[in-house]
C-alpha cells in the first residue's frame, strides 16, 4: 500500500510540475540545437558512447549519481571514477542526479539538499574543477514541491517528458526524448530533427547504455551514430546542456 501511495504521489507531483512553471524562459537561440544526455553513467556510455560523440566533434552531458559509481546493476556495469574523470577531461559535461538516485518527489527540502551536497562533494573530491550546472530528475519524474529549490541550485533540470523545447520553456522541467532502440528508430529521429528545424527548437535526447545489445533503456551504437549523422547533415550543432543554454540566452 505504501509503495502504491508513493507511486501515485510521484505521478501527481510530476503532472503538477509540468503545468506550474518554476523558471519560465524565452529561448533566443538563433539556430536549432541538439543535446545528447546519458543517465547513471553506464560504462558503455562513458566509453563507446563518448567515443562516438567525439568522432563527430560533439560532447555530451552525463548525469551522475555518486552512490552508483563503480557498481553493477542487472542491466550494465557502471563506470568508475576513472571513467568519470576521463569524460570531464575530454570536455564532456558532468551533470547531477541525486547522490543515491532517489526521486526528487520522495525527498523533503532537507533530504534533497543533502543529496545534492553529497553528490557535489563526491564529484569535487575527484576533481575540484567539476562544476555541476545542470540536473536531471532520477527516473524522469519532476516534483512540484522541489522545483523552486532546484532552481536555486541548477541552471536547468531535465525530465523525460517528451517534446522539443522551443519558445517559452520551464528551465526546471525541460523536455527530452528517448534515444533507445525499443522506442526510437531512424525515421523517428529524422522527424524530431524536422520538428526542431521548424520550431527553431532545442532537441534533447536521453538514454543510458550504448551497446550492440542494449538494455531497454539504452541504444545501439548504430542508432546513436545515425542521430549524430543527422545533426551533422542538417548542420544542427550538438552541444552539452550547459552550452545549449548559453546559446538560448544569446
Amino acid at each position: 500500500m505504501n509503495a502504491m501511495f508513493s507511486e501515485a504521489k510521484a505521478k501527481v507531483s510530476h503532472r503538477l510540475a509540468m503545468h506550474l512553471h518554476a523558471n519560465s524562459f524565452q529561448m533566443r537561440n538563433t539556430t536549432p540545437m541538439v543535446s545528447f544526455t546519458f543517465d547513471d553513467l553506464p560504462k558503455s556510455a562513458a566509453t563507446t558512447g563518448a567515443d562516438l560523440l567525439e568522432t563527430h566533434g560533439a560532447r555530451g552531458t552525463f548525469y551522475v549519481s555518486g552512490g552508483l559509481i563503480g557498481g553493477e546493476t542487472r542491466e550494465w556495469p557502471t563506470g568508475d571514477a576513472d571513467d568519470l574523470l576521463s569524460l570531464h577531461r575530454r570536455g564532456h559535461e558532468i551533470g547531477c542526479h541525486t547522490f543515491s538516485h532517489r526521486r526528487a518527489s520522495d525527498l523533503d527540502v532537507a533530504a534533497l539538499a543533502n543529496e545534492i551536497m553529497r553528490n557535489r562533494s563526491y564529484l569535487r573530491a575527484l576533481d575540484a574543477s567539476i562544476e555541476t550546472e545542470t540536473f536531471a530528475y532520477p527516473y524522469g519524474l519532476g516534483s512540484v514541491g522541489r522545483k523552486n529549490q532546484l532552481k536555486d541550485q541548477f541552471q536547468t533540470c531535465r525530465s523525460i517528458e517528451p517534446g522539443i523545447n522551443s519558445g517559452t520553456v520551464d528551465l526546471q522541467l525541460l523536455r527530452a526524448v528517448p534515444l533507445t532502440d525499443g522506442q526510437m528508430d531512424r525515421a523517428g529521429i529524422e522527424r524530431l530533427f524536422d520538428d526542431a528545424e521548424t520550431n527553431n527548437g532545442w532537441l534533447i535526447f536521453y538514454g543510458h547504455d550504448v551497446a550492440e545489445q542494449p538494455s531497454p533503456w539504452g541504444c545501439s551504437p548504430a542508432l546513436l551514430n545515425h542521430a549524430l549523422e543527422a545533426a551533422a547533415r542538417r548542420k544542427i550543432p550538438a552541444m552539452t546542456m550547459a552550452e545549449a543554454l548559453r546559446c538560448a540566452r544569446a
